[in-house]
């Protein structure tokens, strides 16, 4: 007998929701992907590669389509939609928008579409925050931090190591406008870090002064490029991927998210591989580094490249929308699906979620 099976009710979760969820979760929400990270290195996902939309009039926009399965307790398909147009910051608006939509395991029914530029910059902090911990075990947690880009990716990082737990004597902070690195600034201000904050001039003086580097820039191609910047031998979160030229990178040691991904659209790493011809700079995965197979050197410069993974999205999105789910506030589309019987019949079983 065909096993009977319900076509789920479609909601609808916007950013107010999401931010309830995550806001001060910062510790569980690492866990979350550090459990995702793992179900990745197991063989327990599908993460195709993801796809840019470009635009010959717009060469500094993009859009990206990151499809992906999970399994294990989270069991869910989906994909990220996630916009990319440096221009908006000039009126004020901000660079990324995303939306995530969620597709029942059984059914392949899409059953919730999230706003998700705040998820992504969830995730990414979580993975950056994660990092940071695992490649700083053998030389202790850096006292001075730096930041290079001023985004919201920056501040989701900064309040991601804050959540977690970390503490800086120094916070030093550059970015190419004078105006966001103070705004910056400020927001550090007002989180009561306690550290002295340092604007700098110049990328070289930050490099030389953090111990911890954090990259999250818009950067399209490496303007970072000298070695000798990297002598203190600081561990780097390459977020942003294009700020690094090959140099910096060969003269370190070298921890990606999945090898595959990171060398792909001309990131710092990709430009490696093309200069040298292969993937030998290449350490390991942070995969590697979770289960003991990679130990991060304490001499060495270690730099960590994300390539991001839809993965991660997934695993996040769907805690958020278990969530909202519990506390019955959900916004069901009623009759998203007009037609949810094969033969169109009237008094087929109605849907249930």
């Amino acid at each position: 007998m065909t096993q009977q099976v319900h076509v789920p009710p479609f909601a609808v979760i916007p950013g107010v929701q999401v931010h309830r969820v995550l806001a001060g979760q910062e510790q569980s929400t690492v866990e979350l992907v550090e459990k995702a990270y793992r179900l990745h290195g197991e063989g327990e996902t599908v993460n195709p590669p993801s796809y840019f939309l470009r635009f010959p009039d717009r060469p500094t926009s993009r859009i990206i389509a990151l499809p992906a399965s999970i399994g294990g307790d989270t069991r869910v398909e989906g994909l990220k939609w996630i916009s990319s147009f440096p221009e908006n910051v000039e009126s004020g608006v901000p660079r990324a928008s995303a939306v995530l939509v969620l597709n029942d395991y059984s059914t392949g029914y899409p059953f919730a579409c999230l706003e998700s530029s705040i998820i992504s910059a969830a995730r990414t902090a979580a993975s950056a925050s994660l990092a940071a911990d695992r490649l700083t075990r053998e030389r202790g947690r850096p006292r001075r931090v730096g930041f290079i880009g001023t985004g919201l990716i920056a501040r989701h990082i900064h309040t991601y190591l804050a959540g977690t737990g970390w503490g800086f004597d120094e916070i030093g902070v550059h970015d190419l406008s004078s105006d966001h690195a103070v705004s910056f600034s400020a927001y550090l201000e007002q989180a009561g870090s306690g550290a002295r904050i340092t604007v700098h001039e110049k990328a070289e003086d930050l490099v030389r002064a953090s111990d911890l580097l954090v990259l999250a820039t818009v950067a399209p191609a490496p303007h970072i490029v000298e070695p000798e910047w990297f002598g203190h031998h600081p561990v780097v979160l390459n977020v942003s991927l294009r700020d690094l030229g090959p140099e910096v990178l060969l003269a370190a040691s070298n921890v990606v998210d999945d090898i595959d991904h990171v060398l792909k659209a001309d990131t710092s790493p990709h430009l490696v591989e093309q200069l040298t011809g292969n993937r030998d700079f290449i350490d390991g995965t942070l995969y590697d580094v979770l289960t003991g197979e990679v130990t991060p050197p304490a001499g060495r410069t270690v730099i960590f490249s994300p390539f991001g993974l839809g993965v991660l999205d997934l695993a996040v999105g769907k805690h958020v929308y278990d969530m909202v789910r519990e506390r019955g506030e959900l916004s069901v589309v009623d009759g998203f699906f007009h037609e949810v019987d094969r033969y169109g019949r009237s008094d087929a079983a109605a849907p249930c979620g």
